[in-house]
């Protein structure tokens, strides 16, 4: 991978990263801003994936579809196969509770699992970029 390409990989990550942080600091406040949070969770696999398709080589649309990212990426990666329903669960976080009348809060199992999406999937690209 040449400097550009890791440069921009790394900024991809550093924002997904901080996308998550985001979140957890947004469930812990007072009063906890749910539905921010959710954004963030589906920011962070977002982010997360195209750092994974810019380190591939893998062109991607400006999209907040997850579920057309995880498509992308299985093509330079088979095992992202298993992120199909997690994309589906995280993808309507990404514009849903951005406006009023549209989904109501996401409850508190809900954004336990989105959180814990989250993570996995940021962790699971990281430790796929890491040289063999």
């Amino acid at each position: 991978m040449d400097e550009a390409t890791r440069a921009e990989v790394g900024a991809w990550l550093a924002k997904a990263q901080r996308d998550l942080d985001s979140a957890k600091r947004l469930l812990t406040g007072s009063p906890p801003y749910r539905d921010t949070a959710a954004y963030h969770c589906q920011q962070t696999a977002e982010k997360a994936t195209k750092a994974l398709l810019t380190a591939s080589g893998i062109e991607f649309p400006k999209t907040h579809d997850l579920t057309a990212l995880v498509a992308l990426a299985e093509t330079g990666h088979p095992g992202f196969a298993q992120y199909r329903e997690a994309a589906a669960l995280l993808t309507p976080f990404g514009t849903s509770f951005r406006y009023p009348g549209t989904l109501s809060e996401p409850d508190d199992a809900e954004l336990r699992e989105a959180l814990s999406l989250a993570e996995r999937w940021l962790a699971d690209v990281i430790a796929a970029l890491r040289p063999t």
